[in-house]
């Protein structure tokens, strides 16, 4: 995988250039993309290394991928949906704009589920071919697993950000809600759409985001003594398989070895209103939001979209208004539970990436979170016997991102190269590289 730290770095020290940068990125699409098909349409090359040869920002020379689901002005904005094949923006997104501003390029949109929903799009796993690589930001994680790109963006409404990141085994950030623009982002549920970003590590996220919005994020060293790590379980971990069980358990047990003070967290009856109130809130917004669609198109939405939109439809406003309240509890609860720890730590995923492309995967273990605006990494470096990943998830209070970024990063460092593998009485143990 391409190394945003690394890249910044080699051109500062004058070992390359922007333009040699951006064209490696390009070269590297060319040779992988047709097996992988991370990419719904791409920039032009000879216009791409022009505006990268010029380019002086603090993101010169990186090379990004961004979900089919941002307006671009200079390229179609498709939705992952027939109905607007072809179409194109006027003007790019705000997010979009920014990354431009501060001297990146956009090397192409990546492929979407359709409006950032459950129906696949046909993307594969760099890790396994056979495999998802998670929906619906499967071209922006596969892009950068498959070494493409080392900075895609995608977004997250249940849990299309951490999900995908944790089954291609890359690092993926979802900020907290609203600290960068959804301007000119196709809406699917308004209180919950996040963008979000994919890089190969941790820091890696961390330093592109910290140069793209200005705020103090790059990641900090973190004095492990002084660290306090919650274990959520959950009230679903019995839909965790047993090697991501094994895989949060060691990182846990890892954090603890290395100095932290780690406490089991219970979950509190709110927090599991609202995990279950995800769905209604989400598709209550989503029939209003794709009202259009619905009524001029409806023929040409997948039978789960369709479905999902009719069961919004069907819900009263007073029925809406309660997952509303039940969030704003949830909200609160949630604010209570880092009054005694700094970090939680829970799956990012119910296990490893299914097999077949049928399916994107269960978002689970994230749609709380979405719920709640919290910042979310997943962290890479643990794989199961097969060698797929298991990603493990690091939260943070709302606004406390750089301490999400930095614990993760500490913790990947404590993973890498991890494999949780069947000993022969069945139990699950780790195995060093």
């Amino acid at each position: 995988m391409q190394s945003v730290l690394f890249i910044l770095n080699a051109i500062e020290n004058g070992e390359t250039t922007p333009q040699e940068t951006v064209a490696r990125s390009f070269d590297a699409i060319a040779a992988t993309d047709a097996r992988i098909g991370a990419f719904r349409s791409l920039a032009d090359r000879d216009g791409a290394l022009a505006i990268a040869g010029k380019a002086t920002g603090p993101l010169a020379g990186i090379a990004v991928g961004v979900k089919d689901i941002f307006d671009t002005h200079d390229m179609p904005t498709e939705f992952g949906s027939a109905i607007y094949v072809g179409n194109r923006p006027a003007g790019d997104a705000a997010l979009v704009a920014m990354m431009r501003a501060r001297g990146a390029v956009l090397a192409g949109k990546t492929v979407t589920t359709e409006f950032a929903f459950l129906q696949p799009a046909g993307t594969r796993n760099p890790r396994n071919l056979a495999h998802t690589p998670g929906g619906s930001s499967s071209g922006s994680a596969a892009s950068v697993a498959a070494g493409m790109v080392p900075v895609a963006v995608g977004t997250q409404t249940g849990g299309s950000v951490i999900r995908p990141a944790a089954y291609c085994g890359v690092a993926g950030y979802k900020p907290s809600f609203r600290l960068v623009p959804m301007v000119g982002v196709k809406t699917f549920a308004w209180s919950l759409d996040t963008a979000g970003f994919f890089a190969a590590s941790v820091a890696d996220a961390a330093a592109f985001v910290a140069r793209l919005t200005g705020r103090a994020l790059a990641v900090e060293p973190v004095d492990p003594k002084a660290l306090r790590v919650g274990f959520y379980r959950t009230s679903i971990w019995g839909e965790a398989s047993a090697d991501m069980q094994a895989a949060v358990e060691l990182a846990a047990e890892r954090a603890a070895k290395a100095g932290a003070a780690v406490v089991e967290i219970d979950e509190p009856p709110a927090l599991t209103a609202a995990r279950d109130a995800h769905l209604a809130l989400q598709n209550f917004e989503a029939a209003l939001a794709l009202a259009f669609e619905y009524e001029n198109h409806r023929d040409r939405l997948s039978d789960v979209l369709r479905e999902n939109l009719e069961q919004g439809r069907a819900t009263s406003a007073e029925a809406y208004d309660e997952t509303r309240r039940i969030a704003r509890r949830a909200r609160r609860e949630t604010g209570a539970l880092f009054e005694t720890v700094d970090v939680l730590l829970t799956p990012s995923a119910t296990g490893a990436a299914p097999l077949g492309l049928s399916s994107t995967g269960s978002p689970a273990f994230n749609k709380l979170w979405t719920l709640t605006g919290n910042p979310c990494v997943n962290v890479p470096g643990i794989s199961d016997a097969a060698g797929l990943p298991l990603g493990v998830q690091v939260l943070a209070r709302f606004g406390r991102d750089r301490m999400a970024l930095s614990a993760a990063s500490w913790l990947e460092t404590l993973l890498a190269g991890v494999q949780i593998t069947a000993s022969k009485n069945g139990a699950l143990r780790a195995a060093l590289p």
